[in-house]
């Protein structure tokens, strides 16, 4: 099943203010732009909706009866139950294709057009999954071995690990991209400014202390996140903290994709493009260090709360990686892709 963030769309293609806003859990005053209640935000008009396999099509969850403000409160509120709900109108949302083994029955069809059908461009537009993260993303740094051989050929002193451990470092999010945002390049700012991406898991329940053998229960889903980097800021301090976490730097999309829809652990095909170019190309299970030792290895020492997202690492192929390196510029367009979960593409701007 595929959940995305959405907000509708007037006849002009700007925002509906119209649109209905989500209460909180279904008390009080609805959420408003910036707004919080109990730490949770949802900007005006957000909706969390099902989104069709072929990406052209949004199923709003609240026709299916559960209704939840963001995609912040329905990881961390869902019941097994509900899941099961939407997966069932996920199904029935579906149009068969034109060479179908077999044809759609009357009562499949009246259920698939019992639900309003919302267009991708013209009545909404998709935003980042999850707009904006509850805490700072965790991310691993160095965790694809020709990556971390070329960070090192790039600055030696600013890429170093211990075989042994994860490299782990937090990044800022002040409000994620979605797929078709523009990136800042901050000319004024960064020299050096790199693509990384990634496949980020989603924590579906708060966990502490769990094994590897747990960690499969625990992942709610996964969407794509570029790791947009400050190379000339993340070699200058000793923490990567600043250069990774400049505002828009973190674009995830363009849905998460629930743990069900992969085996444990997922073995994707995963690569970026710029300009066209092909730069990284690998599979998932190339991790040095894998998402179950990941999220146990984390959760030995702090709470990972529903919501959390962690981003597992890039493979090699970004912009440092070439000699001589190929940094990005606005004008520029990156392209992410991890299979069975879509493409995330953003343009570069001033």
């Amino acid at each position: 099943m595929r959940l995305v963030t959405f907000q509708r769309l007037n006849n002009s293609g700007a925002f509906d203010e119209s649109a209905p806003v989500m209460p909180l859990f279904g008390i009080g005053a609805p959420m408003r732009e910036q707004e919080s209640r109990g730490g949770l935000f949802s900007f005006f008009g957000e909706e969390v909706g099902i989104l069709s396999r072929d990406g052209t099509r949004v199923l709003p969850i609240a026709e299916t009866g559960i209704s939840y403000p963001d995609m912040n409160a329905l990881i961390a509120g869902h019941i097994p139950e509900e899941m099961e709900v939407l997966r069932s109108a996920a199904e029935a949302f579906e149009i068969p294709p034109a060479d179908a083994e077999y044809a759609e029955t009357e009562a499949e069809q009246a259920d698939r057009e019992g639900f309003s059908s919302l267009f991708v461009g013209s009545d909404v537009k998709i935003l980042s999954p999850i707009p904006v993260p509850l805490q700072d993303v965790i991310c691993l740094g160095l965790n694809y071995t020709e990556h971390a051989e070329e960070a090192a050929a790039y600055a030696k002193e600013a890429f170093t690990s211990k075989d042994r451990y994860p490299v782990y470092f937090a990044k800022r999010v002040n409000r994620s991209p979605a797929d078709g945002d523009p990136v800042p390049a901050y000319a004024d700012l960064v020299d050096s400014l790199d693509y990384e991406a990634e496949l980020a898991v989603i924590i579906g329940k708060d966990v502490k202390g769990i094994s590897p053998e747990e960690v499969p229960g625990c992942i709610f889903g996964y969407t794509i996140l570029n790791d947009f980097s400050a190379r000339n800021l993340q070699t200058r301090h000793t923490q990567w903290y600043l250069g990774k976490s400049l505002d828009g730097y973190t674009p995830m999309g363009p849905c998460i994709v629930t743990a069900d829809e992969f085996s444990f652990p997922p073995r994707l095909r995963i690569s970026s493009r710029v300009n066209g170019e092909l730069r990284q190309d690998s599979t998932t299970d190339m991790l040095i260090f894998g998402i179950d030792h990941i999220i146990s290895d984390l959760s030995r020492a702090m709470t990972l709360k529903a919501g959390t997202i962690i981003s597992t690492g890039t493979p090699k192929g970004v912009g440092m990686g070439f000699d001589p390196p190929k940094f990005l510029h606005a004008g520029d367009t990156v392209t992410c892709e991890i299979e069975g979960i879509g493409t995330l593409t953003n343009p570069i701007c001033d």
